[in-house]
């Protein structure tokens, strides 16, 4: 039905910036919020941010003005810009949204497998 494929994770340095991307594939009629959660080893899965499909934002304290949502309509996709990346940030990121695959069908929502994100000196 549904696929949502991150990529852009990496190993960074402190202080260091990445750029993640999450396609959304299939037989997509519209998708409505986008957003990005993170899971660090040992802890609970997190909010990161969310962009909805008139492009308003919302981000965790913890990465206000550090990170960026985006969201490109035409291909799918969603991008988070990482800047000032800190040792705290390490942890898989994962991309959600919520999709409607036909004109009769309620949102559902979806998830990606998860992109590592590594930060270390």
């Amino acid at each position: 039905q549904v696929q949502l494929v991150e990529s852009g994770g990496d190993l960074v340095q402190p202080g260091g910036s990445l750029r993640l991307s999450c396609a959304a594939s299939g037989s997509i009629l519209s998708i409505n919020a986008m957003r990005w959660y993170r899971q660090a080893a040992g802890k609970e899965r997190e909010f990161v941010a969310t962009i909805n499909s008139g492009s308003g934002t919302n981000y965790a304290d913890s990465v206000q003005v550090r990170f960026t949502i985006s969201r490109d309509n035409a291909k799918n996709t969603v991008y988070l810009q990482m800047n000032s990346l800190k040792a705290e940030d390490t942890a898989l990121y994962y991309c959600n949204a919520d999709v409607r695959l036909t004109r009769f069908a309620a949102y559902g929502n979806y998830w990606g497998q998860g992109t590592q994100v590594t930060v270390s000196s």
